[in-house]
């Protein structure tokens, strides 16, 4: 299907948001409110999407499941009240669907790519998310300055490998905080992979919950999710993070 011929039926997607987030155990979350909300979001990212180079997923279907459903499986683990990092943020995701179900927290999202800030950025103000900043950083820089040690929470979905990741957002946390990978069927080797990493920079897993999204009318294969808790026990030591290609060369 081309990307601009997806025509976005109200009716339809509010159907398929409440059956695709009660079948994922979402329901706090299905509410004429936010389902506007993520219409308006769906409606803008397919326009966008159009003309720059946001998302492979495009049907709407996809998108609630996985997109604003997966996103939102991490919200369980993050108290009311509040900071949470989204390192490598994309398109916005998990950030702009945890700013619009949880405006209780206070989300700052980072990546590297200017174009795909702005657009986040558009989102948040066209959706009235005064909860969601987007900044243009690298992890790596962000974590050696103003943001080191700064926030509750950190994200990431679909950055890195785990081992890489880690020392990425780690740093980013204040002693206490927990960092909250989103990983897909590859989660579990890469927590075996990245233990040194862990060790390194005082993180201990705390759990590890490994599940499906659900979808009873789609016809693809099980999307295996895992999201683990990793609580920072210490000040990460100042030579972390490295640099982006000693990270990359050498992983810890």
């Amino acid at each position: 299907m081309n990307k601009t011929e997806i025509v976005l039926n109200k009716d339809e997607f509010a159907s398929e948001y409440r059956r695709i987030f009660a079948e994922n155990k979402l329901d706090e979350f299905i509410t004429d409110a936010l389902c506007d909300k993520f219409y308006a979001l769906t409606e803008y990212m397919l326009a966008q999407n159009a003309v720059m180079n946001l998302t492979a997923i495009i049907e709407p279907s996809e998108v609630i499941l996985k997109h604003y459903a997966d996103s939102l499986t991490v919200s369980k683990y993050i108290e009311s009240g509040k900071t949470v990092i989204d390192v490598g943020c994309g398109a916005g995701f998990p950030s702009l669907p945890l700013a619009i179900a949880r405006p209780d927290i206070q989300i700052t999202a980072i990546d590297s790519t200017d174009k795909r800030i702005v657009y986040v950025r558009e989102c948040a103000a066209r959706l009235g998310l005064d909860n969601l900043t987007a900044i243009t950083a690298r992890a790596e820089d962000a974590a050696s300055g103003e943001m080191r040690g700064k926030y509750d929470y950190a994200t990431a979905r679909a950055v890195a490998r785990l081992n890489v990741l880690a020392e990425y957002c780690i740093p980013l946390l204040k002693v206490g905080g927990v960092f909250l990978p989103m990983k897909a069927k590859s989660g579990k080797e890469e927590m075996e992979e990245a233990k040194n990493a862990f060790d390194t920079l005082h993180g201990e897993v705390v759990s590890l919950d490994i599940f499906t999204l659900v979808d009873t009318k789609g016809d693809g294969e099980p999307q295996l999710r895992m999201i683990a808790e990793i609580k920072k026990c210490a000040p990460t030591e100042k030579i972390y993070p490295r640099n982006n290609s000693q990270i990359k060369k050498k992983p810890l």
